[in-house]
């Protein structure tokens, strides 16, 4: 087995979206489509709002995307088109699959530290699923996996590890998505195959990926020149681990849709306007 190495490390830029929250944007849609099967990556937290009372994602459309958030600290409010209501707090994950097209609203709300924190992935469909069916999975925290290791503890959202395979399911890149906890003095190894996008947020402490010292809070990009990761840490590491066979597909982002040409994009627009864009 042979360790990747690193491509490069991305420090997250600060911007503002919906009402004004405040993220650490990792990296956004873009036609370069560079880590493909992956589209976005923020890091939020609902602490800093710019406008009224309205703070969070109040309701907007998505299509052609897939939308995962998983929480580590307060509460989100989840309603969509679909008809789908419910919340999600501390270690839930919500999997939303847009498809051909969904309205939802995300609302956050604050725990009793007075803080809310966690992610946002978005992941592409593929040409031939742009337009499928929309899809919603509330994931709680006590159906998600923790995977004991020597001085690691894995919480898999979607994938398999060790034999035992994460609850969010029939997603079409098949990806790999989880939640990595090291104690000190930890080395964690994992096979991932050549060729697949593979991307490691570290969120807290400091650890040795592929043999260089990065530090929280740091987007770990890895080039696909082998087929496994190693990570190391003397004083403790926390991240998130994503990977995924790339649709190799060109794209065409608008905000919040993700297709595969202009054209389908302005189809896009004209069925918002015409009032044909859900069923």
């Amino acid at each position: 087995m042979t360790n990747r190495t690193i491509s490069h490390i991305i420090e997250p830029n600060l911007v503002i979206e919906g009402a004004g929250v405040l993220l650490r944007r990792s990296f956004g849609p873009h036609v370069s489509n560079k880590f493909d099967p992956f589209l976005l990556f923020d890091h939020f937290a609902f602490n800093n709002p710019l406008e009224g009372p309205s703070r969070g994602f109040p309701t907007h459309p998505h299509r052609g995307i897939e939308t995962v958030t998983y929480m580590l600290e307060g509460t989100v409010r989840h309603r969509d088109s679909l008809g789908n209501a419910g919340t999600i707090a501390e270690g839930d994950v919500q999997w939303m699959t847009s498809g051909r097209g969904i309205l939802h609203e995300e609302m956050p709300r604050r725990s009793a530290n007075g803080n809310i924190y966690g992610f946002q992935l978005w992941v592409n469909l593929p040409a031939a699923q742009k337009m499928s069916e929309p899809r919603y999975q509330e994931v709680t925290s006590g159906t998600i996996p923790e995977i004991q290791r020597e001085g690691a503890v894995i919480r898999l959202m979607a994938g398999e590890v060790d034999g035992v395979r994460g609850p969010v399911t029939e997603i079409s890149a098949a990806p790999l998505y989880m939640d990595v906890k090291l104690e000190p003095g930890t080395r964690f190894v994992y096979p991932i195959p050549s060729g697949h996008t593979a991307l490691m947020y570290v969120f807290e402490g400091v650890g040795e990926f592929s043999g260089e010292v990065v530090e929280s809070i740091s987007m770990v990009v890895l080039n696909d020149d082998g087929d496994q990761i190693e990570v190391k840490s003397e004083t403790g590491v926390r991240f998130m681990l994503m990977a995924g066979a790339p649709f190799k597909e060109p794209i065409v982002p608008y905000g919040p849709f993700v297709m595969n040409t202009r054209e389908e994009i302005e189809q896009t627009l004209r069925d918002l306007r015409n009032g044909t864009f859900i069923k």
